[in-house]
Formats: structure tokens, sequence, C-alpha cells
């Protein structure tokens, strides 16, 4: 018996051990009918996952318990109706009262993150109703250009000094990804990217398993492929089309600008069934006709499955050159050449973008060949 019960009692002290302290969220939601509903929400960056639904009593109080797992601090917020009534950062074990009306105001005790968050929060509220006030203007007629210039820059370089000065709380990971609007981030400058890299570098020391700094992470790689990308063309020798620099079949670095032919033809596309096919009838049986005559063909493929690919490439059979983008439509290539379909080719004539070629179909490329390799 005292090894069962010694048994029993380690089981009990593993599970508290792995369970860790109550997260606790305690609120007041002043003016509010009994059993209103309090949603909370938790913030991922890019999305907003609901989590579960709280209700109120008759005082208006309600309870929540968070899953909050030791060095992963969530992020979440809490909806009635509409209206936002807290944002919270919650580390394990936090206690935090919340008293807000059904409008919104709200206040926070028990953690001096959530007080951050709070003022971070209300500092972009209040960014945006002057920038949307002054953007009304212009429906008036008004010229408010270096108004809104002004009003960007100011909030901007006050947010990146916010981001510099705490750049071990995670309460920068929303202000990093703020947006004017939806095509207008608040730090959507190229050269951004060293502050994401910098801050990811920052947080992983103090949070090496928080969800948020890996996401942080990925956001860093990508900008700074872009950074990358942008100083490229910049100090690159000028050329009548853009550049594409990536890895082929052995890993090594293939540049379409290295190409030497009369016509070449850049194709986008992927492995799947479709394309596959738009290989084997259309591509193969032109290359094997034009080739000798001055045809080549620069082939980018945009599957983020390396190996899927090579596979396609190697059983085809494929003669040409053959790249891969494993970051499929995230590729900085993506933008600058303009795709909105797969697969998608251009045709580059004695070093320039034919800008007359008419392609719009696989049976297309037949007697565009046949007229500019005569």
């Amino acid at each position: 018996m005292k090894r069962t019960g010694s048994f029993l009692l380690a089981a009990l002290a593993l599970c508290l051990t792995a369970c860790g302290p109550n997260t606790v969220v305690e609120g007041t939601l002043k003016d509010a009918p009994e059993s209103s509903a309090v949603v909370v929400k938790k913030y991922c960056v890019d999305h907003y996952e609901v989590l579960d639904t709280v209700r109120t009593d008759a005082a208006g109080k309600f309870v929540y318990k968070a899953k909050v797992e030791k060095g992963n601090p969530q992020f979440l917020d809490m909806y009635y109706k509409d209206y936002r009534i807290a944002c919270l950062l919650l580390e394990q074990g936090d206690n935090v009262k919340v008293s807000s009306d059904t409008l919104g105001a709200y206040s926070v005790t028990g953690s001096d993150a959530c007080r951050q968050l709070q003022k971070v929060q209300a500092d972009y509220v209040r960014f945006m109703m002057d920038f949307g006030s002054v953007t009304s203007l212009a429906a008036l007629g008004h010229n408010v250009n270096r108004d809104l210039s002004k009003m960007y820059l100011d909030y901007y370089r006050d947010r990146l000094s916010f981001v510099m000065q705490n750049s071990h709380s995670l309460n920068v990971v929303p202000v990093l990804f703020q947006y004017v609007d939806v095509n207008f981030p608040v730090f959507g400058q190229t050269t951004d990217a060293i502050v994401f890299r910098n801050i990811a570098d920052s947080l992983k020391t103090v949070y090496p398993e928080s969800e948020y700094v890996k996401m942080l992470e990925k956001e860093a790689e990508l900008r700074e492929s872009y950074l990358s990308f942008d100083h490229k063309l910049r100090s690159a020798q000028e050329v009548a089309y853009p550049d594409i620099e990536l890895p082929g079949m052995d890993s090594k670095i293939q540049k379409l600008s290295d190409m030497d032919a009369k016509v070449i033809m850049v194709c986008f596309w992927a492995t799947t069934a479709e394309l596959n096919m738009f290989n084997v009838d259309t591509l193969i049986p032109a290359y094997e006709k034009y080739h000798s005559k001055g045809f080549d063909i620069y082939s980018v493929s945009l599957d983020v499955d390396k190996t899927a690919w090579a596979t396609v490439v190697r059983n085809q059979k494929l003669p040409w050159v053959n790249v891969c983008d494993t970051r499929g439509i995230a590729s900085p290539y993506v933008g600058l050449w303009g795709l909105m379909d797969l697969p998608t080719v251009f045709f580059i004539v004695d070093g320039e973008i034919d800008p007359d070629a008419r392609v719009s179909k696989p049976a297309d490329i037949e007697p565009y060949l046949a007229k500019k390799l005569k």
C-alpha cells in the first residue's frame, strides 16, 4: 500500500507540475444584463481564433481560466457584442482583474504586461482615428497628403522607438504587425527586415518556445529575402527584364541572365497533374523542335515541396533549366513578374521581353516559335 500511495502521490505531483498554476481572468462588465456573453479570442497575428464564451452573473462579473503553457504567453482579446472590452497578454500563473463598460473602456490590474498592452492598443486606436479624420478631408477636396505623411512618419518613429526600447517584451509583436489599411503596414519599408530580425533574435533569448516568436522569425526570413532581392536589383547591371536567381536540381544557383538563346521562354508553374501534362504535351515537343534553332526554357517551379518538384523533373526528363522557389506564392518573383495564374509564360527575344507575344494558351506556343525562329 505504501508503494501504491507513493506512486499516486508522485503521479499527482507530476500532473500538477505539467498543468502548472492556473491563469485566471476575473472581470466585471458594468451595466451588462445578467448572463451576457463575453467571447474570448486568441490573437494569432494574421487572424483571431475563438477560444470560449463565458457568461456574466447578476453583478456583471465573469471568470475565465486560460490555458497558458510556461514560456508561451498568450495574447487574448475579450469581446462583448462588437466591442473589444480587454486586450491581454497572459503568462502562466497570472491572476488578472479587468473592469470594463459595454463600450470597451477598460482598466486592468495584476499584470504589467497587460497594462502596457492596453496603452499600445490605445495609442494605435488614437492614431487610426486621427489618420481617418484627416483622410476624410480629402473627400472634400482638401490636399492632405503632406499632413498624412507627417502623421504616419511621426507614428512610425514613435513605434520604432517603442519596439527598440522593449525588445524583450512580447508586446512588440502586435505593434510590428499593425496596419494603416489592408495594403499599408506601419512597418512596411524594405529595411524593416532588420528590425524584425533584431527583435526576433532578442525575444528568442527570453521566449524560445513562444509561437509568436516563431511567427516573427518566419516574417523576418521573408522580409530578409525581399531585402536581399531589393539589394540585388539595385546593385545588378541593368537588364531589360527582372533577373531570377534560384537553385536548380543540383542546388547550384541558376541565373536567368546567364541564358544565351535567341528566344527564351520563362515559364512559371507548379507540380499539379494538369501542369505536369503541360510539360509533356506542349513544352517537350516545342523544345525538341526549336532548341536547335535558338530556343531555350528557364522553368521556375513555385512548389514548396522541393522533393516533389525534383521527382517530376527527373521522371519527365525535362532537358532545359529547371529551378525551384520553395517560398511558393510568397516568392518576391510573384509580384515582380506580375503572376496571376499558373502556368504563366514570358518570352525574352534578343535580350528583351517581347511585349507583343500573344500566348494565352498552350496551343499558341508553337505558332509563336515558328514565327520567331524561321
